[in-house]
């Protein structure tokens, strides 16, 4: 009995030590549950087969729709604009409503004429267009401030003067982009024409400069040739002769003569109505030329032949065994036509057969040869030492 006993008073008196001893491993007890848990396969496939089920307003809703992106506002490009095959980027004049011209001078700036023809303009309230070159431009950057300041144009003529054609891509753009950054930096201001050295430049090239720098070719179409004719009466009588409305007016004010020529040049257009713009202010002003009514097409009836014998010649008698012969053409006398006579036939009745005969073509005067580039610049160039 005693013996039986022991066992459970040893159990009751150990019986708090048991009972923390069964407790202490239910602690960790909460991990057993999530390996079984995690490990399980079955459990995350259900999300991830509810996610189809979805809207597909929900699944695209954080990005934007293609209307929003369409109607953001987008800033655009700084470059030259893009010229179109019918875009207009070459001007020799205008077709303006009005008495008005443009007056444009090139190869400046000089260090006394140019001065000097600001000062007649100035007196007379007009504007011009000043074609600089570029290492002109650099070395008188004090005539350039004027030129813009007292209200004139100025563009780009390049900065050494060469024919541009042969220099290519790069050789043109560095003869602009130094003539651009020399008027740039003493003026500030960002020029938009070009007229080529000797207004040489393909059309291809033309449209690669408005698109590049966003540079309208300008040429001209009234020439006085005072870079070769050093006189200023015939100077005065050109321009005078051959201005129009919408003209673009080509002289040079690195040429005293030329400038001697300005104040009765100016003054006589005056009279006559004209009124003096800037190139831009001209271009602004060009209208599309009307279109020329086409003419009604005549209609052509094909000539018939006449059935009717032409009427033999009337024949002076000779006598017989003589007959005479039509003088030969002159050489370089116009063409006509002559009969030849043809001998009587024998036994009477003599007949003549008219025959013609066409003189020679006068001899062509042949045409000057065409001069190279390099004899180009060389007269230009002797020119402007002269």
């Amino acid at each position: 009995m005693r013996s039986a006993l022991l066992p459970t008073c040893f159990l009751l008196s150990n019986l708090p030590l048991l009972l923390a001893q069964t407790a202490a491993p239910q602690e960790p007890a909460p991990a057993v549950p999530p390996q079984a848990e995690v490990a399980t396969p079955p459990q995350p496939a259900v999300p991830v087969a509810a996610l189809p089920q979805a809207s597909p307003e929900a699944v695209v809703s954080p990005q934007a729709s293609p209307e929003v992106v369409a109607s953001a506002p987008v800033a655009a490009p700084e470059t030259a604009p893009k010229s179109t095959p019918s875009a207009k980027v070459s001007y020799s004049s205008c077709t303006v409503e009005g008495q008005y011209l443009a007056m444009t001078f090139d190869d400046g700036p000089h260090p006394q004429h140019t001065p000097r023809l600001l000062d007649m303009l100035k007196q007379r309230s007009l504007k011009a267009t000043f074609f600089v070159v570029g290492q002109n431009a650099a070395q008188y950057p004090e005539i350039l401030k004027r030129i813009a300041a007292e209200g004139h144009e100025l563009a780009n003529h390049s900065y050494t003067h060469p024919i541009l054609n042969p220099l290519g891509e790069g050789g043109i753009r560095e003869q602009l982009d130094k003539t651009h950054q020399a008027v740039l930096g003493a003026t500030g201001v960002t020029m938009k024409l070009l007229r080529p050295p000797y207004g040489a430049l393909t059309e291809n090239m033309r449209r690669w400069t408005y698109q590049t720098f966003g540079y309208r070719t300008i040429l001209w179409d009234v020439d006085p040739l005072d870079w070769k004719v050093r006189d200023a009466a015939r100077v005065q009588s050109e321009i005078l002769g051959h201005a129009r409305a919408g003209s673009i007016v080509l002289a040079h004010d690195i040429h005293k003569s030329t400038v001697d020529a300005m104040p009765e040049t100016l003054d006589a257009l005056a009279a006559k109505g004209f009124k003096f713009v800037t190139v831009s202010e001209l271009i602004a002003m060009d209208k599309p030329a009307a279109a020329k009514p086409a003419a009604a097409p005549v209609a052509k009836t094909a000539s018939k032949p006449s059935l009717k014998p032409s009427p033999k010649p009337a024949v002076k008698k000779e006598a017989p065994g003589s007959a005479k012969l039509a003088a030969a053409p002159v050489k370089g006398a116009p063409a006509a036509t002559s009969s030849k006579a043809v001998p009587a036939k024998p036994g009477g009745g003599s007949s003549v057969k008219a025959e013609a005969t066409v003189s020679a073509p006068a001899p062509v005067a042949k045409k000057p040869a065409k001069m190279t580039d390099e004899e180009i610049r060389k007269r230009w160039l002797e020119s402007i030492h002269r």
